[in-house]
């Protein structure tokens, strides 16, 4: 690909050797000629999912999403944009605002995971990491520790996309560098969701003595909250159960169970937002299929699965979960 230096001027020339005309592209995806033409001139940033749609449409393989700039996403205001602009030229004067701004910028980017996957996420958050962990070295002042925070999570949402995707490699790179900058930041829930994606995914590489350690890593950081810990206990059980060691899966579950009314007194942390509701019984759920549960298992995963919220519905880590339904009911 050439050495495009903006999404516009990458945008336009793949219309053009595509041979269409802005109103043939903007109908195709659908939307108006006139934002197509902003877009194109960089005088208006495309959202993520718009920003997708036209990778497909003009086979970019993943380049037009990975020239989204950091600030891209529509909840910034334009003066965000302008204090981000400014925090990235004076990374020494970083003020709270830019650090709310840069946290709301993540949190769409998880939230969109949930709907498009992780493929097209990989490239623009490796780069937005990159930027914030930059900007974290040069940071002084009263809100270095908020921005550590955000540094800290937005790798490990970089280590979860690459787990997902099963870029083994990179997801533990990331991984282990979330985890030191959780440290830093002295924040126990983030490194404790820091272990948890070590563990899942070691559960996709199908090694159920990595599985328990990782868990029960995350299940013993000190400040993890009590739904993470509820969650790490449930699938530390389940690589228990996975090495033939019932009894030790069930006493896990156990622990588990006595977690439920803590884990539901508190909101979640934001960095597991996903950990209310009917949630844990998906991992409940995985435990007792290992341990050959079927009957309990499917009513657990598939009460677990009803109670997503409709934007996770369709998410693709929510596959291993329906697989085991499957197996479950068939077993039953």
């Amino acid at each position: 690909m050439a050495d495009d230096a903006t999404f516009g001027q990458a945008l336009r020339r793949m219309r053009l050797a595509a041979g269409l005309s802005q109103p043939e592209l903007a109908r195709r995806v659908p939307l108006s000629q006139s934002s197509l033409s902003r877009y194109e001139s960089d005088s208006q940033h495309a959202d993520p999912a718009t920003a997708l749609r036209l990778d497909e449409l003009l086979g970019a393989n993943g380049t037009l999403m990975a020239r989204l700039e950091p600030t891209s996403i529509e909840i910034l205001s334009t003066d965000d944009r302008a204090r981000l602009a400014h925090t990235f030229a004076h990374p020494s004067r970083i003020d709270g605002r830019s650090v709310t701004a840069l946290a709301g910028v993540l949190a769409a980017q998880r939230r969109l995971d949930d709907v498009i996957g992780p493929q097209p996420l990989i490239p623009p958050t490796a780069a937005q990491a990159a930027m914030v962990t930059g900007l974290l070295k040069n940071a002084r002042g009263p809100h270095r520790d908020e921005l550590a925070k955000v540094a800290a999570e937005y790798v490990q949402f970089e280590g979860w996309l690459h787990a997902e995707a099963r870029n083994d490699v990179e997801a533990v790179r990331a991984l282990t560098i979330a985890e030191d900058l959780a440290d830093d930041a002295r924040d126990g829930t983030l490194a404790a969701q820091a272990a948890n994606f070590r563990g899942y995914l070691a559960r996709q590489q199908g090694r159920p003595g990595a599985v328990v350690r990782w868990f029960l890593t995350a299940h013993h950081t000190p400040g993890a909250h009590p739904a993470q810990r509820l969650g790490d206990a449930a699938q530390a059980a389940h690589g228990y159960a996975a090495l033939g060691e019932a009894d030790e899966a069930r006493r896990l579950l156990d622990v588990a169970g006595g977690l439920l009314d803590d884990a539901a007194r508190d909101q979640p942390p934001g960095t597991a937002y996903w950990l209310k509701g009917d949630f844990h019984r998906l991992n409940i759920g995985l435990a007792h299929l290992a341990l050959g549960d079927h009957a309990d298992a499917a009513d657990h995963i598939a009460a677990g699965l009803a109670g997503l919220p409709a934007d996770q519905q369709g998410a693709e880590w929510t596959i291993e979960y329906r697989d085991a339904l499957d197996q479950a009911q068939q077993a039953s």
